[in-house]
Formats: C-alpha cells, structure tokens, sequence
C-alpha cells in the first residue's frame, strides 16, 4: 500500500464525510456493491474526506477520486466549484474520474468496471521497496 498523499481534512470534513456516508445516493450505493469486496486487490474508500472536500470514493494506491456527479453538479456554480476541487486534487497529485449518475443506474456493473480499469491502469509498476532497501544477499538463500 503506498503513502496516501490525500491532504487532510479541514475541521467539520470528517463529520461531513460520516453524515455523507449514511445517506448515500442510489449511485453510490451500487457502486459501492463492487467496491467493498476490494476488487483486484484495490482498497476503495467511500465519502473521503480531504481538505475542504469530500470525494465520493478515493482509491489511494491509485491516487484516484471518483465523483458520481447526478443533475445538481450542473446547476447554479457547482461547476466552478466542480472545476476548482478538480483542480485542488490534480496539484495535490490526485486524478478525479467523473461518472454521470445516470450512466450508474443504466449499469452499474459496466459503470465499477470502468472504474477498476481506470484505477488499475494508474498503479505504479512496482511498490516502493521496504523501508531500509531489500534484504542482503546472503539474508536470501543467494550465494
């Protein structure tokens, strides 16, 4: 598992991400269906609290934020306010994946997989070796 470079919640985040999490949108809650079995070893957080933002799932190990947005994300100035957490997100190294909530409720299954594909095609090659390098040789069996 890599170092999670979320930024931290701001104060009142966190207790936002728990009310969020208690009333998940239809979207989400199928979503999340897939996502909590871990699929293909990756660990999804559901409404992730970072900064003054909470993302809808977070997928650290990808540096992935997944936003279900539904019709309210297109009216008054949510998309400034859409465009600017984006942006917030991007500098701190973390991509934002947009689904329309629409597309989830059609199929939700392809909705998760497309998804997975895009979190699994941002893992690095390699984890990062152990802290204090690899072992010695002679530690491994090798002459």
């Amino acid at each position: 598992m890599l170092k999670d470079i979320a930024p931290k919640p701001a104060p009142g985040t966190v207790r936002k991400a728990r009310k969020l999490r208690r009333n998940m949108t239809l979207p989400e809650v199928l979503l999340w269906r897939v996502f909590h079995t871990r699929p293909y070893g990756l660990k999804f957080r559901r409404q992730h609290g970072s900064d003054d933002f909470v993302l809808d799932f977070y997928c650290s190990d990808a540096r992935l934020g997944i936003e279900i947005d539904g019709k309210a994300h297109d009216m008054g100035d949510r998309p400034e306010r859409d465009v600017a957490r984006d942006t917030f997100f991007a500098e701190a190294g973390i991509a934002t994946l947009r689904i329309p909530a629409g597309d989830v409720l059609r199929d939700a299954a392809t909705s998760a997989e497309s998804i997975i594909d895009a979190a699994r095609a941002r893992l690095p090659l390699h984890h990062p070796a152990a802290p204090g390098g690899p072992p010695p040789r002679d530690k491994l069996g090798e002459d």
